[in-house]
């Protein structure tokens, strides 16, 4: 998901560079949702993990 999200933002930023200013937009909207859907996968399964870790110790 994050490799993802930072293939959006180069290819927004390339599109930009070149003019593609529509082109760039639409890559940087699906960039951040991306970037935001990996950023909350990772929380949960980070929260995840810790309660499960504490399960097992006791």
């Amino acid at each position: 998901m994050l490799r993802l999200a930072i293939l959006f933002a180069i290819i927004s930023m390339l599109a930009a560079a070149f003019g593609f200013y529509g082109v760039s937009d639409a890559s940087a909207g699906i960039a951040k949702f991306m970037a935001l859907v990996f950023a909350v996968m990772f929380i949960v399964t980070l929260i995840l993990g810790v309660t499960a870790a504490r399960k097992v110790a006791t």
